[in-house]
């Protein structure tokens, strides 16, 4: 029922801005190239995209063409594209965490997008955004983006681990803790054989700053602070965020960890040679050969259900980082945005086409499902029901759209297990605090030689000490700290200071 009213509300708001639309002259038919991140799908995407098409062709007189960034090298070739854009793409997946949103502002890839702008054509998305959301969009004063900032989700890091497992192991309420996590490793070890306990890919992961952060934010109330370009940079709690913690540079926590993967490491829950090593660790699990596999929340939740199918009473849990300390932080709302290019030829007419992405129930149900009745049914809850034998790499529809998803327009899956995964979210919301940098926009250039040089010193030492690869945990964190020094970690740590200093009037 709270699903039915929420969209018919949708369907009244999308109505009420027709009467605005309706008078911007849409007489000349339009391509809305929107350049995404992902890899060219081998489904039915095209499929859907033509009836897609068609709906905003009756609507704005427009199309939607899709520019994909593919994921290898997918840095340097999104940055290129923003960088030489001429005209090409239109609309822009972008993201102030992990796509460089406020640089690529900066640097003027972005077109700044005045409120008449967005009440004329995206009238749903400008009622949608509250006002101190859209604050946090702005640089210099002006609105850059536009926030996904009505989806629930969480993407903070943890441990996907067998519960069945765990309870053998006499963690009756499963992985609570880090202590716990080695009582679970060492269980394995012990009696599983042939099956290492996290058979972690450390050759290129991000496995160093997650489990680092991870440690920080379990033992200590660090807050992670985003748009640094290199994980050194903290607050030191959500009752002091404004005071940048000096975690790296001194103190005993970073050497107690360093201390425990070396034991980890004696110990062998992972392989020897874990800095070469690039398997799948999510298949291995599924296959029974590995114990746990560290990713985020949102990786949990559809993973539960398929290690059931391969591992039948695997009863798969997630202990999230953070927990020891109720420390977890909500998403960024700006984790997710869409832009405007500077160089778009039809600025309006994106935004028509966003605004109907946004909050068109039909466009948006392709966009996310495919074609109800051929892709997916809904069973008596409203839940969504795949075909059988249903395989979504090459029968379903990827368009990559996060930069504008909907709760009032989501469709849940027949397969997730939404009990565990209510019961996770309610857990994370009792005790979740709204990310407190938001209106933070670094201004990096004066110290981008510095940071630089951080991000070297980081990746070199951060590797080895998180997977226990050193003779003296202590002597090695001292050298790191020592490095970070001569690479200029108190000019940095100086210069952050003062810019949130400023922006909190502090």
């Amino acid at each position: 029922m709270k699903k039915l009213i929420a969209l018919l509300m949708m369907l009244m708001l999308v109505v009420c801005a027709l009467p605005a639309m309706a008078e911007v002259d849409t007489s000349e038919h339009v391509v809305i190239t929107y350049l995404v991140t992902g890899d060219i799908p081998n489904n039915r995407t095209d499929e859907v995209l033509g009836k897609i098409n068609e709906i905003l062709t009756e609507k704005v007189n427009a199309e939607l063409a899709i520019q994909w960034i593919e994921w290898t090298d997918w840095t340097t070739k999104y940055n290129l594209a923003l960088a030489t854009q001429s005209g090409d793409i239109d609309l822009i997946g972008t993201a102030t965490d992990w796509l460089n949103a406020w640089p690529n502002i900066q640097k003027g890839a972005f077109l700044p997008l005045t409120e008449e702008m967005l009440q004329t054509y995206a009238p749903n998305t400008w009622a949608q955004v509250p006002a101190e959301n859209w604050e946090l969009c702005k640089y210099n004063g002006e609105i850059y983006l536009m926030p996904e900032d009505n989806y629930a989700q969480w993407t903070n890091h943890g441990f996907l681990y067998r519960g069945d497992w765990a309870k053998e192991a006499g963690l009756e309420n499963g992985v609570n803790s880090w202590e716990e996590l080695q009582v679970y490793f060492q269980y394995i070890k012990d009696n599983k054989a042939d099956v290492i306990p996290w058979d972690a890919n450390g050759n290129g992961s991000s496995y160093a700053p997650q489990m680092a952060g991870g440690w920080q934010t379990s033992h200590t109330p660090n807050i992670y602070i985003e748009g640094i370009g290199v994980d050194l940079f903290y607050g030191n709690s959500k009752d002091d965020p404004y005071t940048l913690s000096t975690y790296y540079v001194e103190g005993d926590e970073l050497v107690n960890f360093a201390t425990e993967m070396k034991e980890w490491a004696d110990a062998g829950y992972w392989r020897t040679d874990v800095l070469n090593y690039t398997g799948d660790v999510m298949t291995e699990m599924k296959e029974g050969k590995t114990g746990a596999h560290q990713h985020h929340t949102q990786t949990w939740t559809g993973e539960r259900t398929n290690m059931e199918e391969k591992q039948p009473g695997s009863d798969v849990g997630f202990f999230w980082f953070g927990k020891e300390q109720s420390n977890v932080i909500a998403l960024n709302i700006t984790h997710g945005a869409m832009a405007v290019a500077m160089t778009s030829q039809n600025p309006e007419r994106a935004l028509m086409v966003y605004d109907l992405m946004r909050n068109d129930p039909e466009i948006y149900r392709l966009m996310q499902y495919g074609i109800e009745g051929d892709m997916y049914t809904l069973d008596e809850n409203g839940y969504i029901v795949r075909p059988e034998g249903w395989d979504d790499s090459t029968m379903g529809v990827s368009m990559n759209f996060w930069w504008g998803r909907n709760d009032q327009l989501e469709l849940r899956s027949a397969k997730t297990d939404w009990e565990a995964v209510d019961a996770l979210y309610a857990e994370y919301d009792a005790v979740k605090v709204n990310y407190p940098y938001g209106r933070v926009v670094f201004d990096l250039s004066s110290i981008q030689m510095y940071l630089d040089n951080l991000s070297n010193v980081y990746n070199t030492y951060m590797p080895r000490i998180t997977f226990g690869m050193v003779d003296d945990p202590a002597a090695y964190v001292a050298e790191f700290r020592q490095q970070l020094k001569a690479a200029g970690i108190d000019i940095c740590m100086e210069e952050i200071q003062k810019q949130i200093n400023a922006a909190y009037g502090l």
